[in-house]
């Protein structure tokens, strides 16, 4: 029989679950608030293996440790952007704590969800990115790097005693409906969005094929590091065409990153500094290691954009009207870009009289 305890959040920021075969395997599970948890304990629940018995451990309730040691941990929380960051958290400590825990607990493995962001967006990718491509996640984004450090805490972690095990996922942009995080919203607003340049590939998860993947790292006890993505990807001009083409200002490449840091800073835009480059630069990657482990997507990448985007205003628009816009949007541009190169001559004829 399984045995799952489902535990709130405590004093050290961590959410836990434990699962336990009362006979032969105990898993716990941190950082289980949120969509993707609540998907993992469905499977869990689900399984054609096990009964479960679900336990909801209330607040102020103390939990119930009588399970003594366990087999396996698995971190859900460290890749968590949207917890960690109001928490003002390091990824690297939060994943320090799960070890710390599969330590005392006498744990054989350890299941730890990354990011495929850790691979960097850069001209030179190669697409798909298979497993062994080199970690350059961009210097500028501090969450990407954390990931990275964490992973190598969890190698560690891994090679400090014989017998022990660890499966480190590296899942695309992850989405559904209602379950979106705020990293993988302002990813999707920057995707298809560069102007008179080509769109580079994406690719968009379904949670329920992560917390697929979660559960055969576990039930599998899968030893090594696996990408988690759709069959193939989406090109840069399907998304413009999922999304709907918007009226913009024609801007070069680096004041666009100048204007989004400022959007950013000032709650008026969706993309954080030093995220930019993963939405101007290809980070595909190729799934057939975890297909070949036994695991199959069953969402494609266009109907898990589709599920977790709304169709924006401007896509009821016709295209004689969204030409129209356009037109008046590049006049506007033509405009300031006029007006801000009055300004500067007028005061360079000012300083020169003077």
């Amino acid at each position: 029989m399984l045995r799952v305890l489902c535990t709130p959040d405590s004093s050290c920021a961590r959410r836990e679950l434990r699962v336990g075969i009362v006979q032969a395997m105990i898993i716990v599970l941190t950082g289980a608030a949120g969509a993707l948890g609540d998907r993992v304990i469905e499977r869990l629940r689900a399984h054609h293996d096990a009964s479960i018995d679900v336990v909801v451990q209330q607040p102020g309730v103390p939990v119930d440790v009588s399970i003594g040691t366990c087999d396996a941990v698995v971190d859900l929380g460290s890749s968590d952007y949207d917890r960690r960051a109001a928490r003002r958290e390091s990824v690297t400590e939060f994943a320090a704590e799960t070890l710390a825990s599969a330590d005392h607990l006498g744990a054989s493995q350890v299941v730890f969800v990354s990011s495929a962001m850790v691979y960097g967006a850069l001209a030179n990718n190669p697409v798909p990115l298979t497993e062994e491509a080199a970690l350059r996640p961009d210097v500028e984004f501090v969450f990407a790097r954390q990931l990275a450090s964490a992973e190598e805490l969890v190698e560690q972690w891994r090679q400090s005693r014989p017998g022990r095990a660890s499966c480190v996922l590296r899942p695309a942009v992850s989405l559904a409906a209602g379950g979106d995080s705020r990293l993988a919203a302002a990813l999707v607003s920057g995707f298809g969005r560069r102007l008179a340049e080509a769109d580079p590939p994406s690719q968009y998860l379904h949670l329920d094929d992560l917390a697929a993947a979660v559960v055969l790292a576990v039930t599998e006890r899968l030893d090594g590091v696996y990408n988690v993505a759709p069959d193939g990807w989406v090109a840069g001009e399907r998304v413009r065409a999922l999304s709907g083409e918007r009226p913009r200002l024609p801007l070069p490449e680096r004041m666009s990153e100048l204007v989004a840091g400022l959007r950013w800073r000032f709650q008026r835009g969706p993309i954080p500094p030093g995220l930019l480059s993963y939405t101007l630069e290809s980070w595909v990657v190729s799934n057939g290691r975890l297909r070949a482990a036994g695991w199959e997507p069953t969402v494609t990448n266009e109907q898990t954009y589709v599920e977790s985007t709304e169709a924006p205003w401007w896509t009821t628009v016709s295209p004689k009207r969204r030409q129209e816009l356009a037109l008046g949007v590049g006049v506007v541009g033509a405009a300031l870009v006029g007006l801000v190169v009055g300004v500067v001559a007028r005061r360079r004829i000012t300083r020169r009289r003077v």
